[in-house]
């Protein structure tokens, strides 16, 4: 079993990533089984770089905040601000401390620096504006939206004005309540001001789709980018919200089915301008179906990845990541019948195998899963294998 195993294990590197898959991808994501592990991350960044010198890929999206990575793509693009302040204000989730994401981000205002703007390396979010405790207010998005409408159509076609919005939105700290997540009758996603709010979004949304050939040819390539982020952003967000408001037993279903939606659409958007590598969870990137328990209740959704797979088929690739030990945080040497035991037992420190193959050298007796100490770990699922188009192995991990 364990030479049958050895053979699926190969050097981690873009050429043999792109010889495990059927075709070049526009999304080659690469997921992760834990926040916080520079180590992975380092892996990222070093398939990025020839990903980039040998394959031609100008896009890394990361799981962060779609609108905070304008920040760090101004700065990697033009040099617009400082690397200080693109840690600071383009991450979400605390990503912008990792000394793995600073590297990335440096290297590629490096790579970027006199080339011309056709050969730029992009950055982008694609997470939507969320943490874990709740929601960003959707003003932003919103403001930002009506007033590229408003610079470039008639204003008589305008659902309403500035003033009306700021008025409907008030006070942004109503909309980032913590205490909604847990309690709907704390969120404002429900009240008349969120309802209209909804249907100013949806036709200020509209007005960009059908004015699309004129706002086009008006506008630098960036700006018509950046009207449709902020335009799917809007609504995304006010139907986060209004989702937070509701009591029926569907409501955390539908938060994170709303989540993955915005994830998927943000992801669908960046494959339009190239091949992009895609980096997050692997839960988010999966294509099987995610599931949880949440206060005893059993919940079900369609990730992201997912969600991108049944659009582009085999232009979307998973690689999923697996950790052997993380022992700062008690997760210790596999057990032999896990899949991170089996690939524990291997010399190497790190490889990519290739999950199909690995599967049929399995055969029918597939692995146990992995129980975790830790909650910041995700072992990776047996019955997913079948499913995911590669395996990223790093025997041990290290604190930052």
């Amino acid at each position: 079993m364990t030479a049958a195993i050895r053979d699926t294990a190969q050097v981690v590197d873009a050429a043999t990533v792109m010889g495990l898959l059927p075709a070049r991808p526009r999304l080659l994501a690469m997921g992760e089984p834990t926040h916080g592990v520079d180590g992975l991350l380092d892996l990222r960044n070093d398939l990025f770089r020839q990903l980039v010198e040998q394959e031609g890929y100008r896009t890394i999206a990361i799981e962060s905040d779609c609108l905070m990575g304008l920040v760090t793509d101004d700065y990697v693009t033009s040099g617009a601000g400082t690397l200080d302040e693109a840690m600071e204000r383009g991450f979400s989730h605390g990503f912008g401390a990792s000394a793995a994401n600073r590297e990335l981000v440096r290297w590629m205002r490096a790579y970027n620096n006199g080339r011309p703007r056709s050969e730029r390396l992009r950055f982008a979010g694609f997470d939507g504006p969320l943490e874990i405790t709740g929601a960003a207010s959707p003003r932003q998005a919103l403001t930002a939206l009506h007033a590229y409408l408003t610079a470039r159509v008639d204003a008589d076609l305008l659902p309403c004005t500035a003033e009306t919005l700021d008025r409907l939105l008030g006070a942004d700290d109503r909309w980032t309540n913590p205490a909604a997540m847990m309690d709907p009758s704390q969120s404002v996603g429900q009240t008349p001001e969120a309802t209209q709010l909804r249907l100013l979004a949806d036709d200020l949304a509209a007005l960009l789709d059908t004015h699309t050939p004129h706002l086009i040819a008006a506008s630098a390539p960036d700006d018509w980018e950046r009207a449709r982020l902020h335009g799917r952003t809007a609504t995304g967000l006010l139907r986060y919200h209004f989702w937070m408001a509701d009591t029926s037993p569907g409501r955390m279903a539908w938060l994170l089915g709303v989540r993955a939606s915005m994830m998927a659409a943000n992801l669908l958007a960046i494959a339009e301008r190239g091949p992009a590598l895609v980096y997050a969870h692997n839960g988010h990137l999966q294509r099987n179906r995610s599931s949880m328990r949440l206060g005893g209740l059993p919940l079900e959704w369609w990730s992201a990845g997912a969600i991108v797979s049944a659009h582009l088929g085999e232009e979307y690739a998973f690689l999923a990541t697996a950790l052997g030990t993380i022992r700062h945080h008690d997760v210790d040497t596999p057990p032999p019948d896990t899949i991170e035991g089996l690939l524990y037992a291997l010399p190497e420190d790190r490889y990519v195998v290739d999950a199909r193959r690995l599967a049929a050298a399995l055969g029918d007796v597939p692995p146990t899963l992995r129980v975790s100490p830790w909650f910041g770990y995700a072992p990776l699922d047996p019955t997913h294998l079948a499913r995911t188009d590669g395996i990223m192995f790093v025997k041990d991990a290290s604190p930052r």
